[in-house]
């Protein structure tokens, strides 16, 4: 597990955002033998950074569910970054726990309750001193730090300057993410190595050429891994050609979980594709309902052919899926 401070090269590439695998029984425990399957089949196609958040439903965990989850990502050999938050007060908590591992940062999951710029700050800095870690900042609406936008994107370059945060992860959707005024305006407060594009595929080329961010997060990445560093080592090479045609397999499945809510797709899609079976969510979100789980199975084991056509011969297939052994069968 990378345990030392998070440079600007650390920034250059893909981060997985996985979801959770959870028992199907009363309780929902969290599934460590299903989670580590989609481990194994995101590390298999290439993807060593993981960041668990908004598809790991982590703003609904138990604080016992937390320290359980932070022992077992300890012990992974991919660069994980565990989420905490949304609240102040159980991001606070979390702090406690996160401060008896060496994770090198954690992302503040963003904060809907009363906030603003000045008091953001401040109780990120306490969450940051009381982890003793640096933190990833994440931006997903213009309002995150509060209703001064200015003032927040003021607040957010001087937890950079500080060495607070580490990382921001932008995820404000935009019709055309080419024109976006806000990430320019950010972009000129904070040095753009420290951004990466934060909602997917779907941006993450206009993102990474037009802005010349470092790198991107991906959901639908996790169920095809070669695809997704596909994009990024095309598109790092120059072949804008190449990373959009990776970019259209993503399309049909990036489409329903933005008609349906992109945490539930993703946790379906991993059980209806053989990956691994992730079991029930959390409330306050419903799992999909049966008619559109008819719909989600056909696109999300598509996509998982797709990433085996376009996997090294030597790689071979990754378990659980399409072409790979059984559980059975597997040593």
């Amino acid at each position: 597990m990378k345990t030392t401070p998070v440079t600007a090269e650390d920034l250059r590439g893909v981060f997985a955002v996985p979801p959770l695998a959870r028992q199907p029984e009363p309780g929902r425990a969290i599934d460590f033998e299903e989670n580590e399957r989609i481990v194994r089949h995101m590390s298999s196609g290439g993807l060593a950074r993981l960041l668990y958040g908004g598809n790991a439903f982590l703003h609904h965990v138990t604080l016992p569910e937390y320290e359980d989850l932070l022992g077992w990502l300890s012990r992974l050999e991919e660069w994980v970054i565990p989420s905490l938050g949304p609240s102040f007060g159980r991001a606070l908590d979390q702090a406690r726990i996160l401060r008896r591992h060496r994770f090198p940062c954690a992302m503040a999951l963003p904060c809907g309750d009363p906030r603003d710029a000045a008091g953001l700050e401040q109780g990120l800095r306490e969450i940051a001193e009381a982890a003793g870690l640096a933190l990833v900042v994440y931006l997903k609406d213009e309002r995150n730090f509060g209703p001064d936008l200015d003032a927040g994107l003021d607040a957010v370059a001087r937890l950079v300057d500080s060495g607070v945060c580490v990382a921001i992860k932008y995820a404000i959707v935009r019709p055309d993410p080419r024109r976006d005024a806000y990430l320019e305006s950010l972009l000129r407060r904070v040095d753009r190595t420290r951004v990466i594009s934060g909602m997917g595929e779907r941006p993450a080329i206009a993102h990474m050429t037009h802005f010349e961010l470092p790198g991107f997060t991906t959901g639908a990445g996790c169920l095809a891994p070669t695809l997704a560093t596909g994009i990024f080592d095309a598109q790092s090479r120059g072949d804008d050609a190449g990373a959009q045609k990776l970019r259209g397999f993503f399309m049909p499945l990036e489409d329903l979980r933005d008609a349906w809510g992109p945490a539930p797709v993703l946790h379906a899609a991993f059980a209806l594709a053989g990956v691994a079976e992730t079991g029930p969510i959390p409330p306050f979100v419903t799992a999909l309902p049966e008619d559109q789980r008819t719909v989600l199975a056909p696109v999300a084991m598509d996509l998982c052919q797709q990433d085996l056509v376009h996997r090294p011969p030597s790689a071979g297939a990754a378990p659980g899926t399409a072409g790979a052994p059984d559980r059975a069968d597997e040593s």
